[in-house]
């Protein structure tokens, strides 16, 4: 009886700290003309209706308005309880670095397959009290692509000040990791 209980909770742990699988933003079945043709340039929709604009240069993403602040990339969706469980890691990062950090929580399509409405985003905002910019649009499959496709999430990055990525994190990561990352970034080690 003690070995289903391990092993239960293992099974349960796992999934946890994996991820959700988001199968809709893969790339599979693209010719190579298709992978090759990339953008270079993403306007991200924020829920208030401004634009953050990502600029691809050389190897570098450039959040533009932002360039002098270490920036996590996240991929999530409403539905992914990792993504939920991770929110207020995020929201005590947002408040201890408040100059030094933007957080861009860049939204997956739905169970359905679709991208969730800004007023489905906003209500998700408001009941979690995200304290951080969430983008909605078609372009966030763009830069998934860019990213080299998302298969799990939630998936962070997580950027210097200069643009260049630092490190990639799938599944939930504790918030202590993730400090110890932005104080690199940031010079504070």
């Amino acid at each position: 009886m003690q070995f289903k209980k391990i092993a239960f909770l293992s099974i349960l742990l796992t999934l946890f700290i994996t991820g959700c699988s988001d199968s809709k933003v893969e790339e599979e079945g693209k010719t190579t003309a298709e992978k090759i043709q990339r953008k270079t340039e993403f306007n991200l929709q924020k829920l208030d209706g401004t634009t953050i604009t990502v600029k691809k240069q050389e190897e570098n993403l450039i959040f533009m308005g932002l360039e002098n602040k270490v920036i996590l990339l996240n991929f999530f969706t409403t539905w992914c309880p990792p993504c939920k469980a991770e929110i207020p890691h995020l929201n005590n990062l947002k408040d201890k670095y408040p100059n030094d950090i933007e957080i861009i929580a860049v939204s997956l399509a739905q169970e359905d397959g679709n991208l969730p409405t800004n007023d489905i985003l906003q209500t998700f905002k408001e009941e979690f009290n995200i304290k951080y910019q969430l983008v909605n649009s078609a372009e966030n499959y763009e830069l998934a692509k860019e990213m080299g496709g998302i298969r799990t999430i939630p998936t962070m990055f997580l950027f210097n000040p200069k643009g260049e990525l630092k490190q990639k994190y799938i599944g939930i990561v504790p918030e202590e990791m993730l400090e110890t990352d932005i104080n690199k970034e940031l010079g504070k080690k």
